[in-house]
């Protein structure tokens, strides 16, 4: 048995250059965006300075335009990359278009791959991931799934009602989850957002703000579409959405806690520097308390996910690793974060020193990709049911 955390030579210089490219390209322009709001104007103008820079999308397969790195590899390079909120959506390795990539290089046909893969690794269009629906639809249950997929001349009729659709206003490609009418299962749709039918009809007003598209409603009323828009296989749809799911948990991992520990880090030097009753902030014990619990989390934070990811790497399907890694990162970088705005005093909730955008920003990260309590709800069904078949 070996445990090697010693980062790649390649791995390093990437680190390196991003947290530069960060740090010198992303960060200047934060309180722009944060006052005039994210655009797709910004994102191509923030991509091309990522691709002058030689840091473009490092989790995509290198066939396509990226990178090329491991999922272990990339655990490194997108935590790198969160410490900006604009800083994945810079390199290309944002959600929802990471996951996409990811699912379109391992499901997609090679016809799919050319039409829609190779220009979201470019970066010359967007995506949306269209499963959430309005109650009493699909979120947290799966098997609740309203939209249909009917069988009719020619291909599939699609029809029904998603809402909190990221990144939907301004997207090239909707993949789409939609039960199938007879019953035999769900099915991946891959459609144009130019096909008669399908419509944004609404923006969700959320707490966080950095997404390029905002959180959409969208409607699908007899969107036709023939079997080359299926992807992946009718009727396995939930199966194959297995591919998108544990991965895009962990590159959410990945994101958020490089954005923990950007608000740590702007914490702890305002730590340094503010002086309160005579003396440092920090040399007060309170202080102190909380710098110290966010070393912890922070370090905690990185293990799991950097475990979590090397099994996915070695080939391991299982998703008991990355719920584990889920709950505990989103709940820990939400304490990080929450310790920093409360160490930066009043400026702490404000966008001026970044720490409060994080904090509103980062909330939804409990919820999305599966609440904190189904992942729990699962993890311990799976508890119990080892603890049955060793009782017996």
């Amino acid at each position: 048995m070996s445990f090697d955390f010693t980062v790649p030579d390649r791995v390093r210089h990437w680190q390196e250059a991003i947290r530069d490219f960060v740090d010198c390209t992303v960060i200047p322009i934060e309180q722009e965006v944060f006052a005039n709001g994210l655009t797709d104007d910004v994102r191509i103008r923030l991509q091309a300075a990522a691709k002058a820079a030689g840091v473009w999308a490092p989790q995509a397969a290198a066939a396509v335009g990226g990178g090329g790195f491991g999922f272990d590899e990339a655990a490194v390079l997108l935590e790198e990359a969160g410490r900006s909120l604009l800083g994945p959506l810079a390199i290309n390795c944002a959600a929802p278009d990471e996951g996409n990539i990811h699912l379109l290089n391992v499901v997609a046909t090679e016809a799919q791959k050319e039409r829609y893969l190779v220009p979201l690794v470019a970066g010359d269009m967007r995506s949306c991931f269209a499963m959430t629906e309005p109650p009493p639809g699909a979120g947290s249950d799966p098997r609740a799934l309203r939209t249909s997929a009917t069988r009719v001349d020619g291909g599939w009729s699609i029809s029904g009602v998603k809402h909190l659709i990221t990144g939907a206003e301004g997207a090239g490609l909707c993949i789409v989850m939609a039960a199938n009418a007879d019953g035999s299962g769900a099915t991946m749709f891959l459609i144009d957002p130019d096909t008669p039918g399908y419509r944004i009809t609404g923006h969700a007003r959320t707490i966080d703000r950095t997404m390029v598209g905002g959180h959409c409603r969208v409607t699908f009323d007899d969107v036709r579409v023939d079997d080359a828009a299926v992807l992946g296989a009718p009727g396995e749809g939930f199966r194959q959405a297995q591919v998108r799911l544990a991965p895009a948990r962990l590159t959410h991992c990945m994101r958020w806690l490089g954005a923990a520990r950007r608000a740590h880090e702007i914490a702890l030097a305002r730590s340094v520097t503010r002086e309160l009753f005579g003396e440092p902030l920090a040399q007060h014990g309170m202080a102190q308390q909380m710098l110290a619990d966010n070393e912890i989390d922070l370090a905690a934070a990185r293990a799991l996910t950097w475990r979590a990811s090397w099994t996915i790497a070695e080939g391991d399907r299982s998703t008991e690793s990355s719920s584990i890694a889920k709950v505990f990162v989103s709940e820990a970088a939400g304490r990080i974060v929450d310790r920093s705005v409360q160490l930066c005093g009043g400026l702490g909730t404000s966008e001026e020193l970044v720490v409060g955008r994080i904090y509103a920003d980062i909330r939804a990260f409990r919820i999305y990709d599966g609440a904190s309590e189904v992942h729990r709800m699962s993890l311990a069904k799976r508890a119990v049911r080892r603890a049955r078949a060793e009782t017996r």
